[in-house]
């Protein structure tokens, strides 16, 4: 952890859709940020697919009218970084997308993230944690060619998943790294304690994945994904990120 960061931004991320889907690594090597390597579960490497809610978001403490409460779906894979001693497991986005043109033009400023705004729309019908019972959540984009979207249904309690378990590996990369326009990398730090997540039963996703995120990933993002589940989501701080140099 990095305490003496000061903190961006903070929200409570709520009910995280995930389809992971296998991937080769040579596909994702010029997506790599510099200063990071790619990171596997077992040698085997994952992008995902991932749908959730931003409430209360608030940037340096400060609540933005009308941009408090949104959806994000983003595709995502997995790297880590060895700095002072401590592995640091981090994310990288391939493409970010929400409904608000103002949060793209902040996040692409900001962090060089690739932030794009699409109309959005989702319907949650997660139970509360403490009951078994049935639940059902979609997320939906819509990009030129219309409405792409993502639907699962669990059943049962969530648990937190076992330390050396796909889902572990999946939710807990508390780093972001994010390549720049002159070649180095900024990393940010994402607390937040581990989530309990719900198996899917049942997974729908339909995609323009050309049109969406380009010709690359048609192969790996067809089909039915590797696994699938919720996580419960929780309160999310973001601090500043610190650029680490094109060669460090």
């Amino acid at each position: 952890m990095d305490e003496t960061r000061p903190v961006f931004l903070t929200a409570r991320w709520r009910h995280l859709v995930m389809l992971n889907y296998q991937i080769d690594p040579l596909v994702l090597e010029p997506f790599v940020p510099a200063g990071t390597e790619l990171d596997d579960y077992h040698g085997r490497h994952f992008v995902s697919v991932v749908g959730f809610q931003f409430l209360d978001t608030r940037v340096m403490g400060v609540p933005i009218p009308l941009h408090r409460n949104f959806e994000e779906v983003n595709l995502r894979f997995y790297v880590r970084r060895d700095e002072a001693g401590e592995r640091r497991r981090g994310v990288v986005f391939i493409k970010e997308i929400v409904p608000r043109h103002a949060i793209a033009w902040v996040a692409r400023a900001v962090y060089n993230e690739p932030y794009a705004a699409m109309p959005m729309r989702h319907a949650d019908g997660m139970p509360r944690a403490d009951l078994d019972e049935e639940g059902v959540i979609g997320y939906g984009w819509r990009s030129r060619s219309g409405w792409n979207g993502v639907r699962v249904t669990t059943s049962g309690r969530p648990e937190i998943p076992g330390d050396d378990s796909l889902e572990a590996f999946i939710t807990e990369h508390y780093w972001g790294y994010t390549r720049q326009r002159d070649g180095s990398t900024i990393g940010y730090q994402v607390e937040h304690p581990r989530w309990k997540v719900w198996h899917a039963n049942s997974v729908e996703f339909k995609c323009d994945v050309p049109g969406v995120y380009g010709d690359r990933w048609i192969d790996y993002l067809k089909g039915a994904p590797g696994s699938a589940f919720v996580a419960d989501g929780s309160q999310v701080l973001v601090r500043r990120g610190v650029r680490l140099g094109p060669d460090d």
